[in-house]
C-alpha cells in the first residue's frame, strides 16, 4: 500500500478498485531541544500507513503516497536551525501538482493528511473540487488535542513539541527522545498574530508542556489516532 514500493500494474489495479489513496503532508522544523527536526514528517507516515492497513483489512482498500517532508515553517524561523522554509505559494503547488497527478492515473478519493495542522491547503483542496467534479477530496482536521485532553491531561497545555508529541515518540521513536532534554513549559501563544513567531513565547521552540508524556500514553495515543485516521479513510470510501 506504499506508493513508491507498487509496480505501476499495481498501481493502475487500485485506481480501478477505487482506492482511498492518502497524500501526506510533513514538515521539516524545530522540536524543542528534545525532539529530531524530522518528526511531523516521520509520524504523518507512519500514521497513514498504519490507519491504511487497517482500512484495507477491513476490506477499504487504500494507498498511501510519500510524505513531502518540507512546508511552510515561518514561525520557527527565529531559533536560527533545524527547518526548512517553503513559501506557502511554492508549498500548495507542489501538493495541488501531486493531488492532480494521482487524479490523472484514476484515482477518485483522495485524503490529504497534515503531518503539521499550520499548513493551509483550503485553496488547493477547493480548486480540485471545483476543477473535478467526479473526484471526492477529503482533508481532516488532526484529532490529537481531543484524543490528549480524553487519554492525557487537558490541564496540561499544547501546541507544539508538547507532551502529545514527546509521548508518541517515546512510544514509537525512543532513540530519537533527548530525554535529559526536555524542557519545562512556554507562554501562552497569541495563535492569531501575524506573523507568528514562536520565539516571542518559547524560550525551547516547545509551545505547552512536554514533561508528562510517556510511553504508555503514546502508545495509547497512537492507536486510538490510527484507528481515528482510518475511520476517515472509510468514510471517504463510502462517500
Amino acid at each position: 500500500m506504499r506508493f513508491e514500493a507498487m509496480t505501476r500494474p499495481e498501481i493502475l489495479a487500485a485506481a480501478v478498485r477505487d482506492a482511498v489513496i492518502v497524500v501526506p503532508t510533513g514538515c521539516t522544523e524545530q522540536q524543542g531541544p528534545h525532539l529530531p527536526v524530522g518528526f511531523d514528517s516521520w509520524f504523518a507516515q507512519r500514521l497513514a500507513e498504519e490507519a491504511a492497513e487497517v482500512s484495507d483489512r477491513r476490506g477499504v482498500p487504500a494507498l498511501v503516497m510519500p510524505t513531502l517532508p518540507f512546508g511552510p515553517t515561518p514561525e520557527h524561523r527565529g531559533f536560527g536551525a533545524g527547518f526548512v522554509d517553503l513559501p506557502s505559494e511554492v508549498h500548495n503547488a507542489v501538493i495541488n501538482a501531486v493531488v492532480r497527478s494521482v487524479i490523472d492515473q484514476g484515482f477518485r478519493r483522495i485524503l490529504i493528511w497534515r503531518g503539521c495542522g499550520g499548513h493551509d491547503l483550503r485553496d488547493v483542496v477547493e480548486g480540485v473540487r471545483g476543477a473535478h467534479g467526479g473526484v471526492l477530496v477529503a482533508m481532516p482536521e488532526m484529532p490529537f488535542a481531543e484524543l490528549w485532553c480524553r487519554l492525557g491531561d487537558a490541564d496540561v497545555p499544547g501546541g507544539h513539541a508538547d507532551s502529545f508529541t514527546t509521548s508518541i515518540a517515546l512510544a514509537l521513536w525512543p532513540d530519537s527522545v533527548r530525554t535529559e532534554q526536555i524542557p519545562g513549559p512556554s507562554r501562552v501563544p497569541e495563535w492569531d498574530r501575524e506573523p507568528l513567531d514562536f520565539t516571542d513565547f518559547s524560550d525551547s521552540g516547545v509551545i505547552g508542556d512536554p514533561r508528562f508524556g510517556s510511553a504508555e500514553l503514546g502508545r495509547q495515543l497512537h492507536a486510538e489516532s490510527v484507528a481515528w485516521l482510518a475511520g476517515q479513510i472509510e468514510e471517504l470510501s463510502r462517500g
